[in-house]
């Protein structure tokens, strides 16, 4: 009588675990809007930036004689008052505008994540001093601020930039401050702690990438706000300086011909739009990915 033995293979291949950022890189593929605005700003970046180096005019390349040319073959958007090709200073604009937007949230950015880390870390005293200042800042109009500062510094367009950045901070501080008050006394934070981890160490290599979710989704949306804050002083002759453009010139400039010269105001203000757009579906994409509450056990 033969006796059988049954046997039972157990599986030891190790789960493969997937990080908060590898699960929100997924949730984001699946949002055909943010994907969407994703590319889009990917086709007007490249364009923008590599546009006008195949074009065989240059953004202040003045010709009177073909001076407010509606579109055509020649001149794919036309051209302005003062016979500009309208298509490449659309381009250039878009570097510029783009470059407004993406260094001033930057040096939002730094400021803000470390201020409202420091506040938040140390708490107390400390704490009730710092979110005073913001306070008092907060208190003070944000154009009148930074029309004070450019009025007071050179008119540079960097210097543009770094004010925009300068003054945009305030919300981001608050926003990690939070954060860190909520994570700065669970486990591994009283472990770096308690094994001699110096504190700025503790603050900027533990607490500030735990609180990168929200700030991340802050500063999608921080860029379109930047952009439109250089639109607004470029109404005020405080943007870009001439002979540079950015869309916020140009949609200056083109308000003041839409009635004769409409598609002066359409492209520059179209291209803009798109990329605002397209930047807020980005935005509420990463919102929604870097959301806890959608992530799967």
């Amino acid at each position: 009588m033969s006796q059988q033995v049954n046997t039972r293979v157990e599986d030891t291949s190790p789960v493969v675990g997937s990080s908060l950022w590898q699960d929100a890189w997924q949730r984001l593929k699946k949002n055909k809007l943010a994907m969407l605005g994703v590319v889009i700003l990917l086709i007007i970046i490249l364009v923008s930036t590599f546009g006008p180096l195949l074009s065989s005019y240059s953004y202040d390349q003045i010709n009177l004689d073909r001076n407010s040319e509606p579109p055509s073959w020649e001149h794919w958007f036309g051209t302005d008052q003062l016979g500009r090709d309208i298509l490449v200073r659309t381009l250039v604009g878009g570097r510029i505008s783009l470059m407004v937007g993406i260094i001033a949230t930057a040096v939002s950015f730094v400021i803000g994540v470390t201020y409202g880390a420091i506040s938040g870390y140390f708490g107390g005293y400390i704490d009730e001093l710092m979110m005073r200042i913001v306070d008092i800042i907060y208190s003070l109009p944000y154009l009148f601020l930074v029309i004070v500062l450019l009025a007071f510094f050179t008119k540079s367009i960097f210097m543009l930039f770094f004010i925009l950045g300068g003054v945009s901070w305030l919300t981001m501080a608050r926003i990690v401050r939070g954060q860190v008050l909520s994570i700065k006394n669970q486990e591994f934070i009283e472990a770096a702690r308690a094994v001699g981890v110096e504190t700025p160490m503790i603050i900027f290599r533990h607490v500030i990438p735990n609180t990168l979710g929200p700030v991340i989704v802050y500063t999608t949306l921080t860029i379109p706000s930047a952009m439109l804050s250089e639109a607004f002083l470029s109404f005020l002759g405080l943007g870009v300086q001439p002979p540079l453009a950015s869309w916020g010139t140009m949609v200056n400039d083109g308000v003041e011909a839409i009635a004769v010269y409409p598609w002066q105001l359409i492209f520059p203000g179209l291209l803009m739009a798109v990329t605002l757009f397209s930047l807020n579906f980005l935005g509420d994409g990463l919102r929604d990915a870097l959301d806890p509450q959608m992530r799967k056990d």
